[in-house]
């Protein structure tokens, strides 16, 4: 239960990234304080909640602790972590590594905003620069 990051290479499911994304939201919850953050309609099931929290504890992706009669869930893998290693995984897949393969298509996205253009090469002349 110690675990403290993610195993290399495992990357969350699409219903444990939605459980990574309440916990990164709310920092830290029970079981029902998950369910009712979780603004889905209807709202997962508490038994699905309880199985996929065990999961994702035994990757080393949540943590808890016994508080009363409940146990309180938090996040052991950090947001950044897990953009990264789920960038990487999209890149090696699909781009064939190539990170100007993966801006040139999502450049070529009609659409992509001014403010986002902007942003991107702000990100680009600091990368050139050194200071990133």
């Amino acid at each position: 239960m110690g675990k403290s990051r993610q195993k290399k290479g495992v990357l969350p499911t699409p219903g444990e990234l939605r459980l990574l994304q309440i916990l990164w939201r709310i920092g830290q919850g029970t079981i029902d304080e998950i369910v009712k953050a979780s603004e889905q309609h209807p709202p997962p099931n508490y038994k699905t909640v309880q199985a996929w929290l065990r999961i994702m504890e035994t990757k080393g992706q949540v943590n808890h602790k016994q508080k009363g009669r409940a146990f309180v869930f938090w996040p052991t893998v950090a947001r950044a972590e897990v953009h990264r290693s789920s960038l990487r995984h999209l890149l090696t897949k699909y781009f064939g590594g190539s990170r100007s393969e993966l801006l040139i298509e999502l450049l070529s996205d009609e659409h992509i905003s001014r403010e986002e253009l902007r942003e991107l090469e702000t990100l680009i002349r600091s990368k050139r620069q050194g200071q990133l």
